[in-house]
């Protein structure tokens, strides 16, 4: 896949006041870590970020984070958002290598209609929105299909269930729901209102 590129500036003092005036600035306060490195305080433009992260691969586009005079292939590890605004007010970058393992969350998409449970008045539904997997950064899918076609309405499926990419692996417990089905039609065996006396007084409102 081809790595987004992004510039940070580097240099930046600490503490919320700082942070503010950053932001102010349409700036991002930061950090990047790993690798044994030290952890390097340092500030993206929002406007960038937001270009580095517009591919397919979304929040978990592999970046080549220019940081003063080197290069490091990063993730973004977290967000932190404004509580009322949902913008965000800082981002950590995870410094990765091409060929060693990570764990991150992969968005899920279900493909196909399932025929039987549409039949049957049920609606198919997603139970979690992504999958955390390991993998090399070089295997990480954008996204995680899920094939319901032949599901019907008795069917469940779980984390083991779900056919991954080769060199893919999901992490977790093998027997959480990944995706359900809801039944929207009312039970058909449930008693019918009982009719009216005739000549009967009106009933309550």
């Amino acid at each position: 896949m081809a790595n987004a590129s992004l510039t940070a500036e580097t240099g930046r003092a600490t503490g919320s006041a700082s942070s503010r005036r950053l932001r102010s600035e349409d700036k991002i306060p930061g950090v990047l870590y790993g690798h044994g490195m030290s952890p390097v305080s340092l500030s993206v433009a929002r406007r960038e970020l937001r270009a580095a992260l517009s591919g397919p691969a979304g929040l978990n586009t592999i970046i080549d984070l220019k940081v003063g005079g080197s290069t490091y292939p990063a993730i973004v590890k977290e967000l932190q958002r404004h509580p009322v605004r949902r913008t965000v007010s800082h981002i950590d970058f995870q410094q990765i290598s091409m060929t060693e393992e990570i764990v991150v969350n992969v968005p899920i998409r279900l493909s196909g209609t399932a025929k039987a449970v549409v039949s049957e008045g049920g609606l198919v539904d997603p139970a979690v929105d992504s999958i955390e997997v390991r993998t090399t950064p070089s295997a990480l899918p954008n996204e995680i299909v899920i094939d319901i076609t032949n599901m019907t309405v008795e069917d469940v499926i779980h984390l083991r269930d779900v056919a991954l990419p080769a060199g893919v692996t999901a992490v977790g417990d093998p027997d959480l729901v990944v995706v359900t089905v809801l039944t929207t039609r009312a039970d058909s065996g449930a008693p019918a209102a009982a009719p009216a006396a005739e000549g009967g007084a009106p009933a309550a409102s």
